[in-house]
């Protein structure tokens, strides 16, 4: 045997301890392409990655079987990660739907008053767990979002985003035109500032509002607040997807030019 040729030694050889098989990346090209938990969790369907960063720190998450409460914990090939003891996989395919909202129906995964679910009404065969973007309160209808895509669901959700919400109102009674004024410029109910993007009189008991920011149940605390109720709530636009002929109660897939306008 020659002096010169050098012994192989096991932990040199690939497939060894340590040292992964051609082509297979290593421990640390591993660590690097892992996702943290908070994005595994988003990309899962299960929240946008801020609502999964409350649920990690609620201790409802476990990676093989160990609690984790902090958000940046990776996750590698092979972990089993469960929230509230059921397991969590990454999802194979992103879903973006359109539904028309009927009137009492609720947008919630669960009611403890059994009411209908807004989510009941999509198509079924999905192995995908959906959820909705924003929110339709019970009372009213028209133009929701459901995805599992949690980046999606939060960044069209932020009220920083702009995103801009049409919605055809009508009346109990007559409209005065100090409410229509109040609303375009702006006012206060309850220390909380409420002001329409747009504001259109379509008739004495109709309107057609914009919003953008949309705080919650913000044309109804209006109205309230002017001693009038809205009969009829619809939401007709969503930025720039129209809920157009859509009957009530169906869904569709959003097209691909409009989650392109979507950002």
């Amino acid at each position: 045997m020659s002096s010169a040729r050098k012994a192989e030694t096991p932990e040199a050889r690939p497939g060894a301890a340590g040292v992964p098989p051609p082509g297979q990346p290593g421990p640390a090209a591993e660590r690097r392409e892992a996702p943290r938990l908070q994005v595994y969790l988003a990309h899962a369907g299960l929240a946008s990655r801020r609502a999964s960063e409350g649920i990690i720190a609620q201790g409802r998450v476990r990676i093989n079987g160990k609690v984790v409460t902090t958000p940046g914990e990776l996750v590698l090939s092979g972990d089993e990660v469960t929230v509230d003891g059921k397991p969590v996989l990454p999802e194979g395919r992103l879903r973006y739907l359109a539904l028309h909202k009927p009137p009492l129906y609720l947008c919630s995964s669960s009611d403890p008053q059994g009411r209908s679910l807004a989510l009941n009404l999509l198509p079924g065969g999905m192995a995908e767990r959906l959820y909705n973007v924003g929110r339709l309160d019970y009372r009213s209808s028209g133009l929701i979002f459901f995805t599992n895509d949690g980046d999606f669901a939060a960044r069209i959700s932020h009220p920083g985003y702009g995103l801009e919400k049409e919605y055809l109102v009508e009346a109990s009674g007559p409209i005065p035109d100090e409410f229509v004024r109040a609303f375009r410029e702006g006012l206060t109910v309850e220390g909380i500032e409420y002001r329409a993007e747009e504001i259109e009189r379509l008739g004495r008991r109709s309107l057609r509002i914009v919003l953008i920011e949309g705080k919650n149940r913000e044309i109804r605390r209006v109205f309230s607040h002017f001693h009038l109720h809205p009969e009829r709530l619809h939401r007709v636009r969503i930025g720039p997807v129209l809920l157009g002929s859509l009957p009530e109660g169906k869904s569709r897939p959003l097209e691909p030019e409009e989650l392109k306008a979507l950002g």
